[in-house]
């Protein structure tokens, strides 16, 4: 070796520190690196730039990947098709540090940017190695939302050692319209004499690109969950039954989502869906109603003329196609779910009927009564259980009926479940009110605590709400990772199996009746008697 300098070994490892500074070390966060992937190379970021509140001790290790494309634009001649595959970007490194666009009809507000451009996914990550293997969660939204919504940051997630995903799909007539022109199109690829679950096919290619692709991020793809809630708890559903997606999770989180398939509320909740007669002929009321008459046409019209809500009169939802739905409710609990795995599920105090505030005469109470039970003497069996004699009685007794409701076609849907399955549901009932607001325990209120990102969110958070959060995620992330809920420092909660029983979590912690046995009897029969859906 040729002799150095003093001078020229001082450069020497100087060029060397500076060469080493730039190679991650085998600690380092994913941020300090950047990730191949085979559609091309993916720049992430720190999630935190400051220490978040509340109960996050990995903060300062986690990455996030924001508008990574798990599929082509929807517009133009892909509108009202299976998602296609993404395109490359193999000549340049994508900088993922900021939300990319919003599907049109996904919400209302303004702040974002809305285009068809939209199939795109966000992960928050805390491994150091592409190798880790971590678990992987795969967040789907509620209606009116976006993966770009603070309420789903994946940061609290990450931080208890999971890989958190979250993406966008179609929603409205772009995800859901049905035509028989679209029918013949989708049979020549795939088989299938049906149309209209665009939205549903959104949501099966973003799992299967997490299955091909997480582990470029530090996943496992052999450990996915699939969760949502309403709107993305209907999303998860599908999921678990579908044989488009068999084999390829490991458990399931389905927040405000099953019931009882007898119970009526089926059909206008998160989970309803039509036939194939109804979309197809409402897809050609559709079509004439913005003076075309072709596909062709239609896929020609700006996407602003299209975002048509059920206050215009359209029901744009999941279709059973045979296909990617492929059998009713009660068909698919009889015969068994393509993925038959682990489950959680529960309701909220204040939803799917109940309402916190409520202040109505015993007239409307009764009134209600004779309108949902309008057969035999189900509304006289309803009012000796739910009995009110002044308006305040009244409020609360149509609240409990349905609260009980809920709790209790949730717990009859586990018992069908259990009749092609063995393996364990969790049934949660949440209580808490979050602060600064006046609508009670409401639909979508356990989100912030579930995920633990109250940081992320701006309603006046109290030191309980931390507490809160840390049982509830506790729960959640244990169950990710295991396909149980229960931990150290968790009070037990015992599968459904056969007992009448749900896990309360919020306001008190630990297994409640679902309802007097009475109570469970009454709906237990008056759902006997119903048209399963």
């Amino acid at each position: 070796m040729e002799n150095l300098s003093f001078s020229g070994l001082s450069r020497l490892l100087a060029s060397a520190a500076v060469l080493s500074s730039l190679i991650p070390s085998s600690s380092a966060a994913l941020y300090d690196t950047v990730i191949e992937t085979k559609y091309g190379k993916v720049q992430g970021y720190p999630a935190f730039n400051s220490t978040p509140s509340g109960n996050l001790a990995n903060w300062k290790e986690i990455t996030v990947w924001k508008n990574i494309p798990f599929a082509a634009t929807t517009g133009g001649q892909n509108r009202w098709r299976a998602p296609q595959p993404a395109k490359s970007w193999h000549n340049t490194i994508r900088n993922a540090k900021f939300y990319g666009n919003v599907c049109p009809s996904a919400t209302t507000e303004t702040q974002y940017t809305i285009d068809e451009d939209c199939l795109n996914l966000n992960i928050w990550g805390p491994a150091n190695s592409s190798d880790a293997k971590l678990p992987v969660v795969m967040w789907s939204y509620p209606a009116e939302s976006t993966a770009a919504d603070a309420l789903f940051d994946g940061g609290g997630m990450a931080d208890k050692g999971i890989v958190f995903v979250n993406y966008n799909y179609r929603t409205g007539s772009f995800g859901w319209l049905a035509h028989p022109e679209l029918s013949e199109e989708f049979y020549r690829v795939t088989g299938s004499n049906s149309s209209g679950n665009w939205g549903m096919l959104d949501q099966f290619a973003a799992l299967k690109w997490i299955h091909e692709n997480i582990a470029d991020f530090g996943g496992d793809p052999g450990h996915i969950t699939v969760m949502g809630q309403s709107a993305g708890s209907a999303a998860t559903y599908h999921i678990l039954n579908s044989p488009l997606t068999k084999g390829l999770i490991k458990d399931a989180i389905i927040e405000s989502g099953v019931r009882d398939p007898h119970d009526p509320l089926c059909t206008s909740l998160a989970e309803g869906y039509n036939t194939q007669a109804y979309v197809l002929a409402q897809g050609l009321n559709y079509t004439f109603s913005k003076n075309v008459s072709t596909i062709a046409e239609m896929r020609k019209l700006p996407w602003s003329e299209l975002e048509d809500t059920v206050m215009d009169g359209w029901s744009f939802g999941a279709t059973l196609d045979y296909y990617a739905m492929p059998a009713t409710y009660a068909e698919t609990l009889r015969i068994g779910a393509a993925n038959n795995v682990p489950i959680i599920t529960g309701n909220t105090k204040d939803e799917s009927g109940a309402e916190y505030g409520l202040n109505i005469t015993v007239a409307e109470y009764l009134n209600d009564l004779d309108e949902t039970y309008t057969t035999g003497d189900w509304a006289q069996k309803f009012l000796a259980l739910y009995p009110a004699n002044n308006s305040v009685r009244a409020s609360g007794a149509y609240n409990s009926q349905f609260t009980d409701r809920s709790k209790v076609g949730t717990w009859l849907w586990t018992q069908l479940w259990a009749i092609s399955s063995q393996q364990p549901v969790y049934t949660y009932f949440w209580d808490h009110a979050p602060p600064g607001q006046d609508q009670g325990a409401y639909h979508e209120s356990e989100i912030n605590y579930v995920l633990n990102n109250l940081y992320g969110t701006d309603k006046p958070w109290t030191t309980e709400d931390y507490v809160i959060a840390a049982k509830m995620n506790g729960y959640w992330s244990n169950f990710i990772k295991t396909g149980n809920p229960n931990g150290d420092g968790l009070v037990h909660w015992p599968s459904t199996a056969d007992n009448e029983l749900v896990q309360h979590v919020g306001d008190a912690w630990g297994s409640i009746p679902v309802a007097s046995k009475a109570k469970v009897e009454l709906f237990k029969s008056w759902f006997s008697t119903l048209e399963a859906y």
